[in-house]
């Protein structure tokens, strides 16, 4: 698809009014967000995203626009694996529910800065050396296979590691360990100082940058042009902040995502070892934009359905588990006496 820079820079404009109107209406007043809320803005997001697809479809034609929509399902699909780690990170610094939704719009925003430079350098990689293709099918397999083991693995408490980059900004700032509003620093007894709720903002956004280093990859196994690829990751990380209050009680609940989610890195990562024998000459067939697409929304069905149904049998067991607890815990007592 042939884009100009105008188109570009309307793109890039267009995106920012969205956010400064989602800000405005919905962000700008500190406040715990209702499911109602999070459910209307998740909508809106979703709608808009939809609405940009068959703008391409019409404007472009249906190669782009599937493309789009494939590479758009794929990252709100693994952006939702993002949404567990979030909430590790408002456990770790406790910020206060007013909060959260500030914590997360400047957070995607940091995030969707440093994927720009992420999708800048994979389509320039991408440009100048085919083969390495075989590089990020090869990783995203292995990706596959990680998350399978992890999800394999009994589960324990998880709780959040700081990155490099946050610690060293935590030891080269001083920061204060109380939340001042809204506010990024303050002024105590002559020195400036980080407040929590920078901290938190730069940990979200920085920790994103790990999720894309399999997410980048999974999308340009659908689509090489860096337009689609960039739009699609701003329609899926823009509308997290919202997805992230609505299904925030429903994580738990989605116990086989890990295992949709390598299954779909999995077949992306076999569609981009094909391309790449393709395009040096071997012949073997390609995965079309429509099996991906189709192969996806799927994976995403299967593994939301029978995660849910899941978790419906495990509930009696985790309801009696308490009670079968407090029954051993009485007749100790009762041997003591």
């Amino acid at each position: 698809m042939d884009v100009s820079l105008t188109l570009w820079v309307l793109t890039i404009l267009g995106l920012c009014a969205l956010i400064a109107a989602d800000f405005f209406i919905g962000g700008r007043k500190p406040h715990e967000v209702s499911i109602k809320e999070a459910g209307i803005w998740t909508a809106v997001w979703i709608a808009l995203a939809g609405l940009f697809g068959l703008g391409l479809l019409f404007f472009g034609g249906g190669q782009p626009a599937g493309e789009f929509f494939a590479g758009f399902i794929t990252e709100k699909s693994l952006s939702v694996d993002n949404l567990f780690v979030f909430v590790l990170i408002m456990a770790k610094f406790a910020v206060p529910p007013i909060y959260q939704q500030r914590v997360l719009m400047v957070g995607v925003l940091i995030a969707l800065v440093l994927r720009a430079g992420f999708i800048g350098a994979g389509a320039a990689i991408i440009a100048n050396f085919s083969w390495v293709f075989y590089i990020f099918g090869a990783f995203l397999i292995w990706t596959a296979w990680k998350l399978i083991q992890e999800a394999r693995a009994d589960a324990e408490e998880e709780e959040f590691e700081e990155n490099r980059f946050l610690k060293l900004v935590e030891k080269r700032f001083p920061s204060t360990d109380k939340y001042h509003g809204t506010k990024l620093f303050v002024v105590e007894n002559g020195k400036r100082l980080m407040t929590p709720m920078l901290i938190v903002m730069l940990a979200i956004g920085t920790t994103d940058v790990l999720f894309a280093l399999d997410s980048i990859p999974a999308i340009f196994g659908l689509t090489q042009d860096p337009y689609i690829v960039f739009t699609a990751n701003a329609f899926a990380l823009m509308g997290l902040r919202q997805l992230y209050f609505l299904i925030g009680g429903l994580l738990r609940k989605l116990v086989h995502l890990s295992y949709g989610l390598s299954i779909i890195l999995g077949f992306i990562g076999v569609k981009l070892v094909l391309h790449a024998l393709h395009e040096n000459g071997v012949g073997v067939p390609e995965i079309s934009i429509p099996v991906s697409l189709g192969v996806i929304c799927a994976v995403l069905v299967v593994t939301t359905v029978t995660s849910l149904y899941a978790s419906k049998k495990q509930e009696p067991a985790d309801a009696a588990e308490p009670a079968e607890g407090s029954d051993k815990d009485s007749d100790k007592d009762n041997s003591l006496v």
